[in-house]
């Protein structure tokens, strides 16, 4: 028989397969992209061209960052503690009225560096300059669902509004049939994009069948905005548009009811939770213990780093299982399997990727991380479930391997050159500091 590529040994195999089967010790094996085999270890040796040896680890799928916006790693910690629209109006928006393709791709970079590193192997993201998101994630071996955010204004990627669409679908012939980078339509929110657009951005999805992402019931102010426009609430107006449907990713949802969490589950539409952003900009708490109950699938999120500060999906695990025990007062809710779930499998459906990672599964892509737990904080260890997401940080993950290439090991990035990324980082970071007179 053809040999394995890869083989990792010797770890605590948490599949995150729908029958959430765990190998203690277990192994996963790798032929080209995909998952070979995945089982029981029972101390022999493989026929493979590596071997790896989790050393008692825990080995699962990559993490799935369902909703960021990777490029404003360049906006960490530029103005905190400020209210929204100080923020956006004095800091976000005049930066980026004025940066171009490189400024996004140096902070895709630093932004695909520090997912690497903490273990994420798939993100979505939606920003300016997208393509240039999409060639720094190709270049590092990460798997992505990208988006050129579309709006009724004037783009400094793209020019006059009516360029958006066209924009994207060039995008989207550009990356057709790609291993990695797929393309989504992207409208920006229900705010910012007027009922035609939104429509419009409808039939491109359709057209090319590819995800519709867009921002939905973030603040309570956007609510009051879209019923003062249109008489009802965000969710109802995507219904009467014709936009909550199974294709739909609705990003934050933090400010829904009953009848919101019914509509988006009759439709199929998916959800993605970005807990420590509603919490930084003090958005509010979304209520995803009752959309699960109600049959949605959920992924998870850390939004930007402009309001996050970073993108450790570890962490937001950790973030996004407390801040709904305290919410409900109830320490059994958003337990440690449903939150890992969440991340893993649950972020691929979320994104329509369930058929090809999310779950270390024979025949999906090899999208598989190794977590070091020889460490103080990790030891002892009782429950792998529980580890992950209550005691795990985002540098405990030592290996990475992403459509069966191996990209991190022993920490070490083998598809970026971190120092230089951070050095052209802080370059960006200068012309940030001159555009708004940061010490001024």
């Amino acid at each position: 028989m053809e040999p394995f590529d890869i083989v990792i040994i010797n770890g605590f195999v948490l599949t995150m397969d729908p029958s959430e089967n765990v190998f203690a010790p277990g192994y996963v094996a790798t032929r080209g992209c995909d998952i070979a085999a995945v089982g029981r270890y029972d101390g022999g040796r493989f026929n493979a061209v590596r071997t790896i040896d989790a050393d008692g680890g825990i080995i699962l799928p990559g993490l799935i960052n369902a909703h960021t916006h990777a490029p404003m790693t360049l906006f960490r910690g530029i103005a905190d503690d400020r209210p929204l629209l100080e923020w956006l109006s004095k800091y976000i928006f005049p930066v980026e009225k004025r940066m171009d393709d490189s400024f996004v791709y140096a902070g895709a970079r630093l932004a695909c560096a520090e997912m690497i590193l903490s273990g994420t192997t798939t993100f979505c993201d939606m920003y300016l300059f997208e393509q240039e998101v999409a060639r720094a994630a190709k270049e590092s071996g990460m798997r992505c669902l990208v988006g050129e955010v579309i709006y009724d204004f004037p783009s400094p990627s793209y020019g006059p509004a009516e360029n958006g669409l066209k924009h994207t679908e060039s995008l989207i012939k550009t990356w057709q049939d790609d291993p990695l980078v797929s393309v989504a339509v992207e409208p920006h929110s229900l705010f910012t994009c007027s009922p035609d657009l939104l429509k419009a951005a409808l039939e491109t999805a359709l057209q090319y069948n590819v995800p519709l992402v867009t921002h939905v019931a973030e603040t309570l102010a956007e609510v009051m905005e879209i019923r003062r426009r249109y008489g009802k609430g965000p969710v109802e107006h995507l219904s009467d548009l014709g936009l909550l449907g199974p294709n739909l990713i609705a990003d934050h949802c933090v400010h829904l009811n009953d009848d919101d969490i019914k509509r988006i589950a009759d439709a199929g539409a998916r959800v993605v939770h970005n807990p420590e952003s509603n919490m930084k900009l003090a958005s509010g708490i979304a209520p995803v213990p009752a959309m699960l109950a109600a049959g949605i699938t959920v992924g998870l999120g850390t939004d930007g780093c402009a309001s996050n500060n970073n993108l450790d999906l570890v962490t937001e695990m950790d973030t996004a299982a407390k801040l709904h025990k305290v919410a409900s007062m109830d320490p059994t809710v958003m337990n440690a399997v449903t939150v890992l779930s969440m991340a893993t499998r649950g972020g691929a459906k979320a994104l329509g990727m369930e058929d090809i990672t999310g779950s270390l599964e024979k025949g999906k892509k090899a999208d598989i991380i190794v977590v070091d737990t020889n460490r103080p904080h990790l030891t002892p260890m009782y429950n792998p479930y529980s580890h992950m997401v209550y005691a795990a940080r985002g540098n405990d993950v030592s290996h990475s391997i992403i459509n069966g290439r191996l990209v991190m090991e022993n920490r070490r990035l083998l598809t970026i050159d971190v120092e230089q990324t951070i050095k052209e980082a802080d370059k960006k970071a200068d012309d940030v500091r001159e555009w708004i007179g940061y010490y001024s």
